[in-house]
């Protein structure tokens, strides 16, 4: 996956809002969001920290919108894991492919990237807007693209008739388990111990184990 962020750069002009909210996101690569403070972000792009307060009521709103550009990243390592082999022509074998792609990408995301990763599932400040229950996303907001995909190619499971449609209710709370708590037992648990190699084994064989589940 490509640099989340293009590097540090001192504000000149244009839209500070998003300058504020580029170097927050390298804080967050950095050391996760115990990172994101709004002085450290005005100071990285060379303004006050009263101008900063113009675009950001507080800590906890930037790092809401931090939040929501991992969600974003997120998102964008499942799509470029899935594009990064051709289709298939079968469309029950590719919707088995797509499953297993995506699963791939989100924890190589987690792997890549754990101070954003972490991030993007952090709590915020009470009055954050989230009525996000895991089960369905409520509105095409871009940080719910990871979530949305995940829906898309449980749907396309069932299309294909690889999944049975009783099987399709809450699919996604099994599959994001598996996944989410495979990347944090290798960010923070004893996976963490794991060469490279093994790792790597061990996330396929959880993918394909949890893949093959679903369509059973």
């Amino acid at each position: 996956m490509g640099a989340i962020t293009g590097g540090k750069s001192r504000y000149h002009h244009g839209d500070l809002r998003n300058a504020l909210i580029g170097a927050a996101v390298e804080l967050a690569a950095e050391g996760g969001p115990e990172r994101v403070v709004l002085r450290e972000a005005a100071r990285s792009v060379g303004v006050s920290p009263t101008a900063a307060y113009r675009h950001f009521s507080g800590q906890g709103d930037l790092l809401h919108a931090v939040k929501a550009r991992g969600q974003q990243a997120l998102a964008a390592s499942m799509t470029e894991t899935l594009h990064a082999r051709p289709r298939l022509d079968d469309p029950g074998e590719e919707a088995v492919r797509r499953a297993e792609a995506i699963g791939r990408g989100y924890v190589r995301f987690a792997i890549e990237h754990p101070g954003l990763f972490r991030t993007a599932f952090c709590r915020t400040t009470p009055e954050a807007p989230d009525d996000f229950t895991g089960l369905q996303a409520p509105d095409d907001r871009p940080e719910f693209a990871a979530f949305v995909e995940l829906s898309d190619t449980l749907d396309a499971l069932v299309a294909t008739g690889r999944m049975r449609p009783e099987n399709r209710p809450a699919a996604e709370v099994a599959a994001w388990s598996t996944v989410h708590g495979l990347s944090l037992l290798i960010l923070d648990g004893p996976l963490a111990h794991l060469p490279a190699d093994q790792r790597d084994a061990v996330v396929e064989r959880t993918i394909t184990t949890i893949v093959a589940g679903l369509v059973r």
